[in-house]
């Protein structure tokens, strides 16, 4: 155990939770509604901390990151629970369960930092449950992976107060961001969350000057109404940007939503396409074998910049984060 960063001693040895819009009032001997974090005697413990439950070495295309260390490797933790409780969550089998109900490895920053290392990879990425319920545990190994010459990457719901997104800032290289949809009605019925904070986030970000990218789960029925993603994209033009990189993802059933039928084809490419009219310039599909939107291209010239079949870079041509044609600057992290 650790003790927690942020959080606040209320009377009757209970707690308040500061880290995540929750803000959870836990009782002594609880948890919080993450499971990952704990009072105990009026202290709230991170139970989480250097206990991943998934650990591999993953293409960094899978996080999915397209801009960042293209073609490299990265070493990826998890742990248990998560801040939010969406019902279509592909990993509801560890985010939706406390440490103790789930097998798990001893694993310290240290030796995350050297299994890395060892595994030749560029980077860590802190992934598959929200890792904002170990913020502590992703702080620590980050600042050890910087001493080393590594990355670090933040895969999150983005569902994080200004106080530790501020200091996660400090530590992480590259955030993953998944806005899972654009109104509150889908965040409070499917998600249990807010959309604003997600929203703050993401202006941080790019008040910051930090690297991210965005993903867009494109539900059938729920989160692919043209209308919405046009609204979406329009935001995310004003707010972050025509570099900002977006990806749609094809829904799958899962959890509890196994009764939705995946998103169909064609819903994908027609986000794709009025994000593209809405001015963005680099707009990817995911989980469909699409061709033309897994690959790069240059928003001047179009030329083909990476050529991508799944995970994998076929071809590679940025050079000096610039398009070897008409020498545009490619927006992203390349060497």
């Amino acid at each position: 155990m650790k003790e927690a960063l942020y959080y606040k001693k209320l009377k009757n040895n209970q707690v308040q939770c500061t880290l995540c819009p929750n803000f959870c009032v836990i009782q002594d001997n609880e948890y919080g509604n993450c499971k990952a974090r704990k009072n105990i005697r009026g202290i709230l413990y991170s139970m989480v901390y250097g206990k991943p439950v998934s650990v591999n070495i993953d293409p960094i295309e899978k996080k999915p990151q397209f801009h960042f260390l293209p073609g490299t490797k990265s070493y990826s933790i998890g742990t248990a629970g998560c801040n939010l409780h969406c019902k279509f969550c592909q990993n509801w089998e560890i985010s939706q369960y406390s440490f103790d109900e789930v097998p798990y490895i001893e694993m310290p920053p240290e030796k995350v930092v050297e299994e890395a290392l060892s595994n030749g990879c560029k980077s860590i990425a802190y992934t598959y449950n929200d890792p904002i319920v170990f913020t502590e545990y992703a702080i620590d190994t980050a600042k050890l992976a910087r001493e080393k010459g590594l990355k670090n990457i933040f895969v999150t719901n983005g569902y994080i107060n200004q106080e530790p997104l501020k200091d996660l800032c400090k530590s992480m290289d590259a955030f993953h961001i998944d806005l899972k949809g654009f109104n509150e009605k889908f965040y409070n019925d499917i998600c249990e969350g807010k959309l604003n904070p997600v929203l703050e986030t993401l202006k941080t970000l790019r008040k910051e000057n930090k690297w991210f990218e965005i993903i867009h789960l494109t539900v059938t029925d729920l989160t692919d109404d043209p209308k919405e993603i046009e609204e979406m994209c329009n935001w995310i033009v004003k707010e972050l940007g025509k570099d900002t990189v977006l990806h749609f993802s094809r829904f799958f059933p899962c959890w509890k939503m196994s009764d939705i039928p995946p998103t169909p084809e064609d819903r994908l490419y027609q986000a794709a396409e009025i994000a593209k009219t809405s001015g963005l310039n680099y707009v990817y599909i995911g989980n469909m074998l699409s061709g033309k939107w897994e690959n790069t291209y240059c928003p001047k010239c179009n030329e083909l910049l990476i050529e991508r079949r799944w995970f994998e870079i076929l071809k590679n041509k940025i050079k000096n984060s610039k398009c070897p044609k008409c020498k545009t600057k490619i927006s992203g992290i390349f060497d």
